[in-house]
């Protein structure tokens, strides 16, 4: 299984982003996709997922971002409003995917950058 990650970039403060994730392979189900983030210096942190047919959202997320999806796509996307500065980081495709023959197995994308810099 591959999650391939795109969309990020340089944002003003104030502007908007996409992030895209597509799961490829051999999928039977998704149980949980979504987003997070590694900003320089720090911890990984929960962004938004989609988990137990709801969604989870970070505190710093709620009312700027919303996680969609596309399930015939295997997709979940990203949008991101009002970007600040402190939303600087890597942002890491994550998934918990059954897979044929295998069961349940967690994977992460590669990582895209989020810049928000004036």
């Amino acid at each position: 299984v591959q999650l391939q990650a795109s969309g990020g970039g340089l944002v003003q403060p104030g502007g908007s982003l996409r992030l895209s994730c597509a799961a490829s392979g051999s999928i039977l189900s998704i149980k949980v996709m979504g987003w997070y983030r590694q900003a320089p210096g720090k911890e990984r942190e929960l962004v938004a997922l989609f988990i137990s047919g709801g969604t989870n959202y970070a505190d710093s997320a709620k009312g700027r971002f919303t996680i969609s999806r596309d399930n015939a796509k295997n997709t979940v996307y990203l949008q991101m409003d009002s970007l600040k500065p402190e939303d600087t980081a890597v942002y890491y495709c994550y998934a918990t995917v059954q897979r044929v023959g295998v069961g349940y197995r967690t994977y992460w994308g590669q990582g895209t950058q989020v810049t928000v810099s004036s």
